[in-house]
């Protein structure tokens, strides 16, 4: 299977029909981070009735100009009261109240003094001042809250006025996570062996699923044996809506994970990007669920992570990835290394609203140079297209 374009690559992946999303109801303290599956549109206006915004004294405006006015009742929050307002009078009215009949406007309790029984007005408001009309917050029958909407603290705020007491969501996908590599040591995992080294792939694997709205399903390091290829790819597909691998993908004697996708029976998407780094990516499909088989060094894993797997796992959610491409003005030049697409980590700033770029602290050299990670870093992204860039060039960056 010939290498395809990026661009080719992520169509396939915009593309892809979802046939079975996963939905529950769950209580609404219990959705925070959780996207919607339903519209929220209310059933009623609110206010239902014109209420008051502040603590004062509802009155007919026109007696305003009377100067002093007769205090005839008290109308706390949340009281049915049934005296009006008549001309001449008026009744004290706190913040929440409903505006009694015969009232169009409030005059706060700083506008007046209290004389006896009246209230002696120092300075006027204008018509309807303080009242809160009918339907102010929301009206009945007008969606408020979109289906696709990740779920956040005002949404339950809102969902919470309107007695929603548990909402439908789309449930978080099951990742499972597996490293290939007969050299990888857990961590704790004592080094017998100058040949081993430390997995990192599946430890920031598993803190992308979490950040980007995933359920990990940690499953640890693998040998690089086939049969325990097999097994731990079948039992992963078993228990989750994605399966990430790492290492396995390439052409060297011990790179068994693509044949185990292919021997599962699994659909493949595309096997082989031109992309730097990562270009041994392969996605697959079986049935509703996914296999996303990245590279192994770090990363290549790690970026290849961010362009496929966090944006899949958005879509199996109906929900909008959180990545995001602006533009940003290099600080530094930008030698294009292959005629491929690249994302190049680099650092950023944002001055005046307004991103910058360079590439202090960034290392060169191979594609296992997770530390290019740390820090403000965003990826710089160049087309296979593209020729080097100078300072000053305007390009596109992924921040993340």
């Amino acid at each position: 299977m010939a290498f395809i374009h990026f661009d080719e690559s992520i169509e396939i992946m915009n593309t892809l029909e979802i046939t079975n999303y996963k939905t529950s109801k769950r209580y609404l303290t219990d959705t925070l981070g959780y996207v919607l599956a339903e519209d929220i549109v209310p059933d009623h206006n609110s206010p239902a009735f014109s209420t008051s915004a502040m603590d004062g004294y509802a009155i007919a405006h026109k007696d305003l100009k009377l100067g002093r006015l007769k205090i005839s009742s008290i109308n706390p929050a949340g009281s049915d009261l049934e005296d009006v307002v008549v001309s001449g009078c008026c009744i004290k009215t706190f913040t929440g109240s409903l505006m009694p009949l015969g009232s169009d406007t409030l005059i706060p309790i700083e506008n007046v003094t209290v004389d006896g029984n009246e209230i002696v007005i120092h300075e006027e408001v204008p018509f309807g001042f303080s009242v809160r009309a009918i339907g102010e917050n929301y009206v009945q029958g007008y969606k408020l809250i979109s289906k696709g909407t990740k779920i956040d603290f005002a949404d339950i705020g809102v969902m919470a006025s309107l007695n929603v007491v548990s909402v439908l969501v789309h449930e978080k996908p099951r990742v499972a996570i597996l490293s290939t590599g007969s050299e990888l040591l857990e961590l704790g995992e004592i080094q017998t062996s100058d040949a081993q080294i430390r997995s990192s792939n599946n430890y920031i694997l598993e803190a992308l699923v979490k950040k980007y709205d995933g359920e990990p399903l940690q499953l640890g390091c693998i040998a690089d044996d086939k049969e325990s290829i097999l097994s731990g790819v079948q039992k992963a597909l078993l228990q989750s809506d994605i399966v990430v691998t790492t290492g396995g993908v390439s052409v060297g004697d011990f790179d068994f994970v693509k044949d185990v996708i292919v021997e599962l029976g699994c659909e493949v998407l595309f096997k082989g990007v031109r992309v730097k780094p990562g270009q041994h990516i392969m996605v697959a499909k079986k049935e509703n669920k996914f296999i996303v088989a990245l590279p192994g060094f770090a990363y290549s894993s790690t970026v290849t992570a961010l362009l496929y797997m966090v944006p899949l796992i958005a879509k199996l959610q109906q929900g909008k990835c959180s990545l995001r491409m602006v533009e940003a003005t290099l600080r530094e030049s930008f030698h294009k290394r292959a005629r491929k697409a690249e994302f190049t980590a680099c650092r950023y700033s944002l001055e005046n609203g307004n991103y910058f770029v360079d590439f202090e602290g960034k290392k060169s050299g191979s594609s296992a140079i997770l530390t290019n990670m740390l820090g403000s870093t965003a990826l710089l992204i160049t087309s296979e297209e593209d020729e080097s860039k100078v300072v000053g060039d305007r390009v596109l960056i992924l921040l993340f």
